[in-house]
């Protein structure tokens, strides 16, 4: 006899989070069985280099409802979100951060909201005071650039929410895309959305998993994953150049036609300095849409899973 599916799936990525798991899966489980009848909390390791995944098993042997994946190496929150959700079972389900920042005591009003009807609850950050100056402004100003360039609002967003099965579904199965950007598809697709705000609680353990780097590289894949903007802002370069070049030529003619020297040598200099400067960025945004196209017609998987526990999926790949 088949079992009913649980109420609620919570999705928790986890990289390098032993220490967090510790404290986070004991207040989830906690607040979970005030507020839900049946659910089930999956974990996705993204190939850990700590103890993860053992502590991940050792919860799963003593409560059946907590279940774990683990991938052969590290392919990146979003691909653990995407793994989640492809294993989640639930009526609908909550992505959270295992180092607490996401509050977990908002858990019970992200199910409310959904049983009122509303198909995505987003939790957004009210503020962001326990980030350093530096963490706040460049996620400030990502935020915006990829807000105003993608026609989505991101603003102060987090992965924090909970989705109704029709949207798991639907970012799980129907957008085949690998450069996925979690937080802009989950709002691109429209259906009833709420929202609800919280503080950024105090982060467990160590410092955010989270480089310049690779908050450079989530902006990249949002602008490129939902707007074409980038590009025709050749065209706009291309533009202020043949303008510049128009200016230098009649300042050339102006000057032969009055029979004095043809002077300028800064001038011209400056010239194809920004004319080169024109070229090579065209070209670097050029080059990030084609190594996107690059990465999707590939088409390898978006994660490798190496091994589950608590799960009795058949075809545990995607």
């Amino acid at each position: 006899m088949m079992m009913p599916p649980p109420e609620i799936s919570v999705i928790i990525p986890a990289y390098n989070e032993g220490e967090s798991l510790d404290r986070a899966i004991p207040i989830i489980r906690e607040i979970l069985d005030t507020c839900v009848k049946d659910w089930e909390m999956l974990i996705i390791d993204d190939g850990s280099r700590d103890d993860t995944y053992p502590r991940v098993c050792h919860f799963a042997t003593e409560d059946a409802r907590i279940k774990g994946v683990s991938f052969s190496r590290n392919f990146g929150k979003e691909a653990a979100l995407l793994a989640g959700m492809k294993h989640a079972k639930g009526r609908a389900a909550i992505t959270i951060d295992a180092d607490l920042q996401h509050p977990p005591a908002m858990i019970p009003e992200l199910i409310a909201q959904w049983r009122r009807g509303a198909k995505i609850v987003h939790a957004v950050k009210r503020s962001r005071k326990k980030d350093s100056l530096g963490k706040r402004f460049s996620a400030y100003l990502a935020n915006k650039i990829i807000s105003r360039m993608g026609g989505i609002n991101i603003r102060n967003s987090s992965d924090y929410k909970l989705l109704d099965r029709e949207i798991v579904d639907i970012l799980a199965y129907c957008l085949p895309e690998r450069e996925r950007f979690f937080r802009g598809l989950s709002s691109w697709i429209g259906f009833e959305e709420e929202y609800i705000y919280f503080d950024v609680s105090d982060r467990i353990g160590s410092e955010s998993k989270w480089s310049f780097w690779g908050l450079m590289e989530l902006s990249i894949t949002a602008i490129t994953s939902f707007t074409s903007l980038p590009l025709r802002i050749i065209t706009f370069l291309g533009i202020v150049t043949l303008g510049l070049g128009f200016g230098v030529a009649s300042d050339a003619l102006w000057s032969w036609y009055q029979g004095e020297a043809v002077s300028g040598f800064a001038t011209l200099i400056i010239t194809l300095l920004l004319i080169g400067s024109f070229i090579m960025i065209s070209l670097g945004i050029i080059g990030e849409y084609i190594a996107k196209i690059y990465e999707e017609i590939k088409a390898r998987p978006p994660y490798l899973v190496k091994s589950t526990v608590g799960l009795d999926d058949s075809r545990p790949n995607p």
